[in-house]
């Protein structure tokens, strides 16, 4: 049977795998179908900074590769990487205007995944620096949800979920230091684990935002999920059969925050099917204290970090250099007193709430927003009324993994988040795959 673009496009990193090797499709064939729907769909949607030219050589040389017998794990498998990871000759602009030189070398990341034979296509949009859990720039414009264009897909590594979304790619690197892994794949009916600091290597880094950020993936499945992570570190991750469980929920904010009744609702009805899965499930609030400043506190140094490598640090936008300044007045003991409790609650949340062996969360306390819906000044302290229930275990270092939990009336997608002790990644993707039932859904017309 041939399959249609759209079919070839939607069917993740292990269904173009199985094409791949079965013979039904090439390397070269596949790259122009991600090609070709980057060039119908992004104008609108504005998931890429730019395209990559070394993408076609790198599927003629799987081809031969394929033609060999070589099966390495991605090979041949079109992907994308988030515009802060260095590709050796590619320039980073990190959603800024700075004039960034071509990296010389690729980070370790980018190692990794060539050496598993996957085709860069190009780098996805973020907001300046990461800032944000939307994906909107003065530089590069507005990144748009494929599933309703009015609306964000998240930030920072909004335009990684949304061409992942729109069948751009199979999957796309992304980072994560205070949901922006799990808020873009939440707003975009996607996959997304942060997984356990230091899991995957952030090199040429050895760390990042004073501890808080990681790097991981956002994919249409947990199985795909599973594959990418299995390139992206040592450790092998396989899904098993996970017991009854015991798992907490908790709708409880470390921040005052409007929780809509719709994630509530997606939240109550993942509670039911994990009961009828065999799992045992309790209400139970994890404490937060300390959280929100040890995040705020980090989160603000390490963007006045990231602000002075840039070459022009002026080509920025006020918010930006808001965020900065404010980071600058907080070095030094503000910083070790975040610190501080960062690893209070890293110790304390580590045992999840309620004797349970996982935590249940919404992903998100409202549906996607429109985009556009701040700007400005008033970013800073009103972006993270929407997606207080992330940035903790950013604190904490420890695994969360945002999962589709269905649709608004609108069509917008839902999700909800669980969380594990560290190094829980195989159980919490395992938890997971009992409740797959979204790998069909795909956005409207794409």
């Amino acid at each position: 049977m041939t399959l249609s673009d759209a079919d070839l496009a939607f069917a993740g990193v292990n269904g173009q795998r199985a094409r791949l090797r079965e013979g039904s499709v090439t390397a070269v064939q596949l790259l122009e179908v991600s090609l070709r729907r980057i060039r119908e769909l992004d104008p609108a949607i504005g998931a890429f900074r730019t395209l990559f030219d070394s993408a076609r050589a790198e599927a003629e040389a799987a081809d031969v590769a394929l033609a060999a017998g070589d099966e390495r794990p991605l090979l041949g498998v079109p992907m994308a990487v988030k515009d802060n990871l260095p590709v050796a000759g590619q320039s980073q602009f990190q959603g800024t205007g700075s004039p960034q030189p071509p990296a010389t070398d690729d980070a370790e990341i980018a190692r990794r995944l060539r050496a598993a034979g996957a085709v860069l296509v190009g780098s996805t949009n973020l907001p300046e620096l990461a800032l944000w859990p939307f994906t909107e720039s003065r530089t590069f414009g507005d990144t748009r949800n494929p599933w309703d264009l009015d609306h964000t897909p998240g930030g920072s590594s909004g335009g990684s979920a949304a061409a992942v979304a729109a069948g751009m790619v199979a999957a796309a690197h992304a980072t994560d230091g205070g949901g922006s892994i799990r808020i873009p794949a939440a707003c975009c009916g996607l996959v997304g684990l942060k997984p356990t600091r230091g899991f995957v290597s952030l090199a040429p880094d050895t760390e990042h935002w004073h501890g808080l950020s990681v790097a991981g993936c956002v994919t249409r499945s947990v199985e795909d999920t599973v594959t990418v992570l299995n390139v992206l570190q040592d450790t092998v991750l396989a899904l098993t059969d996970p017991g009854p469980l015991r798992i907490a929920w908790s709708t409880k904010m470390p921040l005052p925050s409007p929780l809509d009744p719709v994630v509530r609702g997606a939240l109550e009805s993942v509670v039911r099917r994990l009961e009828a899965l065999g799992h045992t499930t309790v209400p139970a609030d994890p404490s937060y204290a300390g959280v929100q400043e040890s995040f705020l506190v980090r989160y603000a140094a390490g963007v006045t970090e990231d602000l002075a490598k840039l070459v022009d640090p002026a080509a920025t936008e006020p918010r930006t250099r808001l965020v900065a300044g404010l980071g600058r007045r907080l070095r030094g003991r503000p910083l070790q007193r975040a610190l501080r409790l960062g690893a209070q609650a890293a110790s304390r949340l580590a045992v999840m709430p309620g004797g349970a062996d996982l935590l249940l969360t919404p992903s998100l306390a409202t549906p996607p927003k429109r985009v556009g819906a701040l700007k400005g000044l008033r970013t800073l302290p009103l972006a993270g009324r929407g997606v207080p229930y992330t940035p903790a275990w950013n604190v904490t270092g420890q695994p969360a993994l945002a999962i589709p939990a269905g649709f608004t009336v609108e069509g917008l997608p839902l999700s909800v988040q669980l969380v594990g002790p560290p190094h829980s990644e195989a159980l919490l993707l395992s938890v997971a795959a009992q409740l797959q039932d979204w790998t069909g859904a795909r956005p409207p017309q794409r």
